[in-house]
């Protein structure tokens, strides 16, 4: 079972913020974060390669699971746990190929169908959204609400992370519906105090346990 927060360390999200990504990805491991993911479509290779080897060094103190984002081949090279991949990336199948067998994989879905797919997959994980209304990435698909997560419960044994739209105050919701943990983007940023609202996270959701 994964950890109950998954924080998201976008790349332009956290640069709107004015937080570097390692300093940013430090910030909620201060604040306990132990599963992170590492997101961006646009950074230069080598750069993100950099910042993925800064985090996964800082991350292997503290016991934390990082994911990155899309790239099989800098998971890999950068010694992470893991890659997290949409409808339009590679497959589980093709990601274990570069990763191995016994890499962290996880895979989007916003659809019972592509839940269904993911299920017989060799994915470690179904990520379920978007949850609820959210703008800080286009997915081409409505907020799919609950009653998604719950059906997604129902139709696998997969361990389900909810994304898109989730805050402090409807967190603990998400997780009664089934989801194992939350990954959570914007809210972590919205007071200011990235350390202390992945702190309040971790609270919340334990109080909610």
């Amino acid at each position: 079972m994964f950890p109950s927060l998954c924080a998201v360390v976008d790349v332009e999200v956290a640069a709107r913020s004015g937080w570097t990504v390692p300093d940013l990805a430090t910030a909620y491991l201060r604040g306990g974060a132990r599963f992170l993911q590492i997101r961006s479509k646009s950074t230069p290779s080598v750069e993100l390669l950099g910042w993925c080897e800064a985090i996964i060094k800082e991350a292997r103190e503290r016991e934390c699971i990082v994911i990155v984002n899309d790239y099989a081949d800098l998971a890999k090279l950068s010694g992470a746990d893991g890659v997290h991949v949409g409808q339009d990336d590679l497959s589980p199948e093709e990601v274990r190929r570069i990763v191995g067998t016994q890499a962290v994989v996880g895979l989007s879905t916003h659809t019972l169908s592509q839940i269904g797919d993911g299920a017989r997959s060799s994915a470690s994980y179904l990520a379920v959204g978007p949850v609820s209304v959210t703008h800080t990435k286009k997915t081409g698909y409505n907020a799919v609400g609950l009653d998604m997560v719950r059906l997604a419960v129902k139709t696998t044994q997969k361990p389900i992370v909810a994304i898109g739209g989730i805050t402090l105050e409807s967190a603990p919701e998400v997780l009664r519906a089934g989801a194992c943990s939350v990954a959570v983007i914007s809210d972590l940023l919205a007071t200011g105090d990235p350390e202390r609202r992945v702190h309040e996270y971790l609270e919340t959701l334990r109080c909610n346990d």
